[in-house]
């Protein structure tokens, strides 16, 4: 530990700046959405069982929604532009627009060299649980996914149902895709439903027991034609531990809703971003 400097107070005292100023995003439309979704209907539903993972689909300008149906459960959600996987959901570039959690009127952003809305969230019924008192939070953009390597490297063994292993199946399944080539195109997720934070003493990533309870739902927007891969993670409730075969594990719901024709007129699919790729030169 080396010793501090006689200015240490003042230089800890130096009042943080926000990088990215929420107010400089393109703003959503909340008032389109909620006319859109008014009109809804139902077209399509799957379920990712507990320890699984599912793939659904659901075209630009439709609705999705996560609910917890039987018990607490959280769970892993990857996203991809239906038509090119290689935009794909940007889970690092979200938290730095929008925070280390999200919540309603934020947006799931894709990669580089897209880096576009990919869907917005309409509806959240744990936007209640804020912040608390360990620093806590729901839905996160920082936690990675339990994968069986870190799982392998902690543990021992090879653990199949890791999230990382449950999306890569599911990718492999609803495309065709090998699974090498499937694994390749699973990335960090939105940890829907998790409750994690970092510890004030150590700046350790920790989880506790999800607030979720059956009834609960994520709705979003799909500012894109997306594919979706959704694992219902076997921690659970994460309220112990993220690859087990003993924690309590329940199914996920994922619902797709379509608007009425002309519900979404004078809408349309947000463009790539304009920086020309020159990068100088």
């Amino acid at each position: 530990m080396t010793q501090a400097p006689q200015d240490a107070d003042a230089r800890r005292a130096v009042a943080p700046v926000i990088c990215y100023p929420g107010d400089r995003l393109p703003p959503p439309d909340p008032a389109l959405y909620a006319r859109a979704r008014a009109g809804a209907e139902k077209v399509a539903e799957v379920i990712a069982p507990p320890r699984e993972a599912a793939a659904f689909a659901v075209p630009a300008g439709q609705f999705f929604r996560i609910s917890s149906i039987e018990g607490p459960q959280v769970g892993d959600l990857n996203l991809w532009n239906a038509h090119d996987l290689t935009e794909r959901f940007y889970s690092g570039k979200t938290r730095a627009l929008h925070g280390t959690h999200v919540t309603t009127g934020e947006r799931l952003w894709s990669s580089f060299p897209a880096l576009r809305p990919m869907a917005t969230i309409v509806e959240d019924t744990l936007g209640w649980y804020g912040i608390d008192e360990f620093g806590g939070s729901v839905h996160d953009v920082i936690g990675t996914r339990c994968d069986p390597y870190t799982h392998n490297l902690l543990s021992g063994g090879q653990y199949h149902h890791c999230c990382h292993s449950n999306l890569t199946r599911a990718l492999a399944d609803h495309t065709g895709l090998s699974l090498a080539e499937a694994e390749r195109h699973v990335h960090d997720v939105l940890n829907v439903f998790m409750c994690t934070g970092f510890t004030r003493d150590t700046g350790q990533y920790f989880m506790k027991a999800s607030p979720v309870r059956p009834g609960d739902y994520l709705e979003f927007f799909a500012e894109i034609d997306l594919l979706g891969a959704l694992s219902a993670c076997p921690g659970g409730d994460c309220s112990a531990e993220h690859s087990s075969d003993a924690a309590t594990c329940h199914p996920l719901l994922i619902e797709v809703f379509a608007p009425q024709e002309g519900a979404l007129e004078g809408w349309a699919s947000p463009p790539v971003n304009g920086y020309d790729r020159s990068h100088g030169r």
